[in-house]
């Protein structure tokens, strides 16, 4: 959940150095950069795991045994088959 909240700010902090230039350039406000990653770690440190789907993988799915006597085929109408 970092990676867009990096690549947001990133995206603002150039789009506010093409508009205003000088005091907004990259060069003076990349360490918003550090406040964002900052506070993304500090939330997530925070937040409850209460809920939340574990990384333990699944469970496969249980496949039936087959059949111990196999089915008998009939024609399904008088007249078809051999």
């Amino acid at each position: 959940m970092m990676g867009p909240a990096i690549i947001t700010a990133l995206g603002i902090l150039f789009l506010l150095s093409e508009i205003w230039g000088g005091a907004v350039s990259f060069e003076n406000t990349y360490p918003l950069l550090f406040i964002v990653i900052g506070g993304i770690l500090f939330a997530s440190a925070l937040a409850p795991v209460d809920g939340h789907i574990s990384d333990q993988p699944a469970t496969p799915p249980v496949i039936p045994p087959p059949p111990t006597n196999p089915p008998t085929y009939s024609a399904p109408y008088p007249g078809q088959g051999q």
